[in-house]
């Protein structure tokens, strides 16, 4: 795994800062996704932005 990679052993550890709800890893969007919340998060090299200002809106 390279440095810039998510580990998406950090889903334990992460929670949806709206909802308090488990997240679900979407690889090809590179996003945390919220269901609870409608919201995905976005993840920056390697990093998740668990900012709701900065998750994005889902249909």
């Amino acid at each position: 795994m390279s440095e810039t990679e998510f580990d998406p052993k950090m889903l334990e550890a992460l929670i949806c800062p709206q909802t308090h709800q488990t997240l679900h890893y979407d690889v090809d969007k590179q996003e945390l996704v919220s269901k609870s919340a409608n919201l995905a998060f976005p993840i920056r090299g390697g990093i998740p932005v668990m900012l709701i200002d900065e998750a994005r809106h889902l249909d």
